[in-house]
């Protein structure tokens, strides 16, 4: 094998059960958490992910770096990483599996680049290990053959091309309807509630379509504890559309909706303290009571 040791940044809820899984596959994981938030630190001490005390140090260990975080942040990990590989000379293969659009991935790449590094775009579809099916790696570029070398552990890796924006672009038109329309279901319950028609609306659909409406019911009780992540992500799928010639206003409006749920006190719960028993007319209630006064 040509990978032995993995830095993953940032180990959150994604990165940390990526991190958990390679080690138990025989690898070494390392991270550096400097500026990190207490829950990250939690999660990565969690998976026995071993912290370093500047990327410098991490780049000099690892044969291969793994960005994992928030689509909104993906820029500037990339730009620290690569200042670091700079100053450092040392200069790892770069995968930015971040959810960014194929522009975004694009900059990345260069900016990778220009540090000496090989880039490889990527795009995880699915949860994090342990929670169902193993997520699945898309990765294109001309060194993506590389992340096969995890592929089974805990993990699924596709190499779709060596195009930069193939991978990326592919968790856009994924993400797009997975969370896009979640966002609309969001928002259609939140409008029925201010039109005082929840009740009817899930009586309608629970005479002919009860399993759209429990799928609906577990999906928006969860969004406000993502919504903040998931406005970064609808901002470049809406960049993503617009490149290809299509309207981004249908993600656009996506944004608007997962502000009004991130302004919510049920985005302080987490995928540990999300109340399970929670109906989705209690939650809707709850989002219409943060509507803006008219």
């Amino acid at each position: 094998m040509l990978v032995k040791t993995v830095a993953i940044i940032s180990p959150g809820e994604m990165g940390h059960a990526v991190g958990r899984e390679l080690l138990a596959g025989g690898l070494s994981v390392i991270t550096c958490l400097k500026g990190r938030s207490d829950l990250t630190r939690n999660f990565a001490q969690r998976a026995g992910i071993r912290d370093t005390p500047n990327l410098g140090e991490m780049l000099s260990e690892v044969d291969l770096v793994l960005s994992i975080g928030p689509p909104a942040k993906a820029v500037e990990m990339a730009s620290a990483v690569a200042r670091a590989m700079s100053d450092s000379g040392h200069a790892p293969p770069y995968a930015d599996c971040n959810a960014v659009s194929p522009a975004t991935a694009r900059r990345i790449g260069d900016e990778i680049a220009r540090a000496g590094s090989d880039f490889i775009d990527g795009g995880i579809i699915g949860p994090p290990p342990g929670k169902g099916a193993p997520p699945r790696f898309y990765v294109s570029g001309e060194r993506a053959s590389l992340m096969s070398e995890l592929d089974g552990m805990g993990i699924r890796v596709r190499p779709i091309g060596e195009e930069i924006g193939r991978a990326s672009g592919l968790k856009m038109c994924y993400a797009s309807m997975t969370k896009g329309t979640l966002a609309l279901q969001a928002a259609v319950f939140t409008v029925t509630e201010a039109l005082g028609l929840t009740a009817e609306l899930r009586d309608e659909l629970m005479d002919g379509k009860e399993a759209l409406y429990k799928q609906i019911e577990s999906g928006v009780r969860r969004l406000p504890s993502v919504s903040a992540r998931y406005m970064g992500e609808m901002k470049e799928i809406a960049a993503t559309y617009e490149a290809a010639g299509v309207t981004p206003k249908f993600h656009q409006g996506a944004i608007d909706v997962y502000r009004l749920l991130a302004s919510t006190p049920l985005a302080k719960e987490t995928s540990k303290t999300i109340d399970q028993d929670r109906t989705l007319e209690e939650t809707a209630k709850i989002f219409a009571r943060h509507l803006p006064v008219k």
